[in-house]
């Protein structure tokens, strides 16, 4: 059994370099508590590989006063405090931020991490609480990687499935926590982060009413911009919406249109040679297919591969005799980021007039779905 985990990044990645005729001025005010002499407090991109963006030298007091400007709709930076502890700052403008560092990210004698504050504005504060969460849940899912490893060994199923069951209920407590938080997060840079908590599959609601929100109260947000475009991409790739036209080549080079297999159920497959899961589950699709092509169903794949070769071997040797289109541009695929497609396999079922029916069926799930919508080969 694999390990527990809890998959929220630390920082969010907002990647938008200030713009000098919008930018907003903010400060940065601090005490480095273990600084030593001459040591440097520095300003970074959150980005990789790491960009300085300023420095100041620790003062005799150990304090340091940084100014900077950030772009409209804020970003997310890194204060780097004397080349090992790193804080992240949201940052929006118009604020003055307080910092209290330790200055080390461990400290050697003792074995403690370094300890921060960060206060001054509500997206810090709110950060502070959702890191706090975040940690919490760490804990508890390093105790049950060790409980179910226990487990494993007694070979204690029961234990197992009550391990389970008690970390999807301590995540979907988390989830609760966050979305709770989330109204008077308001349009602030912070309400973007915490959606990192919540699994935009399983509560698309929550990712719609706030860009709902955006769009009325602070439109001009780059970053709330990209939500509103995620989720309207979404939106026109759910269920019951009609499936956006796809033309990529086929393996010949011959442009090949989705829509062109209109009048026939369709499995749309997101998948790629070099993905695992897909490749296990190609012998059950083909299985299928050939169990249901006669009546009316068929089969559009579009690969991920960044290599013609690899693709057609894959092709060749899983014996996938049905349509095949890619662009070979990996995760930049223009199939694949149109209907928003971050994890492979994906797959949509369209009915005979291209709507989208159902999504991410496999195995069994995906074979009823298709013995209801063929049978006797309507």
């Amino acid at each position: 059994m694999k390990n527990l985990f809890f998959s929220v990044a630390g920082f969010l990645v907002l990647g938008f370099a200030a713009n000098a005729q919008t930018a907003k001025p903010f400060t940065v005010k601090g005490k480095v508590n273990n600084a030593a002499p001459g040591s440097y407090v520095y300003l970074e991109a959150n980005a990789q590989p790491t960009r300085k963006l300023d420095s100041v030298k620790v003062g005799a007091d150990r304090t340091f006063t940084l100014n900077g400007k950030v772009a409209d709709g804020g970003e997310v930076m890194v204060l780097n405090v004397g080349g090992g502890q790193k804080l992240a700052l949201l940052v929006e403008g118009g604020e003055t931020l307080n910092v209290t560092a330790d200055g080390y990210r461990m400290d050697a004698k003792t074995g403690q991490q370094g300890k921060s504050t960060v206060t001054g504005s509500k997206n810090m504060e709110y950060y502070d609480k959702l890191m706090a969460l975040r940690t919490d849940m760490e804990t508890r899912v390093s105790n049950w990687n060790k409980q179910v490893a226990a487990a494993t060994e007694k070979k204690d199923n029961k234990r197992i499935a009550q391990i389970e069951q008690d970390y999807q209920n301590a995540e979907q407590e988390v989830v609760n926590k966050v979305k709770a938080m989330l109204p008077d997060m308001g349009t602030s840079l912070v309400s973007l982060f915490a959606l990192n908590f919540i699994n935009i599959d399983s509560d698309f609601a929550t990712y719609d009413a706030l860009a709902q929100r955006f769009e009325k109260e602070n439109p001009n947000s780059p970053h709330a911009k990209a939500l509103i475009g995620r989720v309207a991409r979404i939106k026109g790739v759910m269920v019951g919406a009609q499936a956006p036209e796809i033309a990529l080549n086929d393996t010949t080079g011959t442009p090949v249109p989705l829509s062109s297999l209109r009048g026939k159920y369709v499995l749309l497959d997101f998948w790629a040679s070099w993905c695992g899961p897909c490749r296990m589950e190609n012998p059950n699709v083909v299985r299928m297919y050939n169990k249901y092509k006669d009546k009316g169903f068929a089969i559009y794949s579009v690969s991920l591969d960044q290599t013609k070769g690899n693709w057609t071997k894959a092709i060749r040797n899983d014996n996938l005799t049905w349509t095949h289109v890619s662009d070979l541009k990996f995760w930049q695929s223009a199939a694949a980021q149109q209907y928003g497609v971050q994890a492979i396999p994906a797959t949509f079922l369209l009915d005979k007039e291209g709507k989208i029916i159902a999504k991410n069926l496999r195995g069994e799930a995906l074979e009823q779905k298709l013995e209801e919508i063929l049978k006797g080969g309507q």
